[in-house]
């Protein structure tokens, strides 16, 4: 009597054997689809400028200074409605900014400096005034990126830690200590430049010379920049190194945790 059971029992394992053979592909393919869903997707060169705002944060930075430039000329020096009218744009593009749920980061920086500089002029009366906060920022700025590289402790790396919360392990790969070192560097001369190009003509009153210098080196000259640091970080470690480290700094500028 034992026969039927034992054949019964071979059956079952047959059946069980081709189960597993059909659905094996399914299962395969969903397990491969969950493990790429826990991963988020490898960011590209236009995915990290994107994320650091792309040109519209750049314009967000540079519109209200030309505002207050074409502004001053048209009015016919006319320094408070030249005021108003550069503060109201900053504000403006915060709201827009606002409406449209998109990232503000940009926007306040800008519309903090063009009011501090605006109080500025507005009670020394002096147009040339509204430039004296930019030049002291380049001045401060400047300084502080090149000590954080003279102490080997650079500010593209201190804040690449922070965003990536690996702490100072960056300090400890020569290639990521170089590349951030250069970086910083890169941003030092921006700073220099301006300084070395619009104090002289602060100093001789040369006014529409000095906001078109703010402007050429305002826009142009901080996309030129961005561009240039990013070229030579990417050019300072092997490829597999500067992938991971820009998705791990795409990732969070996004928002996305890694």
């Amino acid at each position: 009597m034992a026969e039927p059971t034992s054949r019964r029992d071979q059956v079952e394992d047959d059946l069980q054997e081709k189960l597993v053979e059909i659905l094996q592909p399914e299962v395969e393919a969903a397990a491969t689809q969950a493990a790429q869903e826990e991963q988020p997707p490898k960011s590209t060169d236009k995915d990290f400028f994107h994320a650091l705002g792309g040109w519209g944060a750049l314009l967000d930075i540079g519109l209200p200074w030309i505002a207050f430039l074409v502004a001053y000329a048209v009015t016919d020096h006319k320094l408070q409605l030249s005021l108003i009218i550069a503060v109201g744009l900053a504000a403006a593009l915060a709201v827009v900014r606002l409406i449209r749920r998109q990232a503000l980061r940009n926007v306040f920086g800008g519309f903090i400096g063009v009011l501090i500089s605006a109080w500025v002029a507005n009670r020394t009366g002096n147009a040339k005034d509204f430039y004296v906060p930019g030049l002291l920022t380049n001045l401060g700025y400047g300084l502080l990126y090149l000590i954080t590289v003279l102490i080997r402790w650079p500010l593209f790396g201190v804040l690449y830690g922070v965003i990536t919360q690996t702490g100072t392990a960056w300090r400890r790969d020569p290639d990521l200590l170089k590349g951030f070192s250069r970086a910083t560097l890169v941003f030092v001369g921006l700073f220099a430049i301006r300084l070395i190009v619009q104090v002289p003509l602060y100093f001789t009153g040369s006014l529409n010379a000095l906001g078109i210098a703010k402007i050429g080196l305002g826009l142009p000259f901080y996309a030129l920049a961005i561009w240039l640091a990013y070229a030579v970080l990417r050019g300072s470690m092997p490829a597999e190194k500067w992938a991971e480290a820009r998705d791990s700094i795409t990732h969070l500028l996004r928002g996305n945790k890694k």
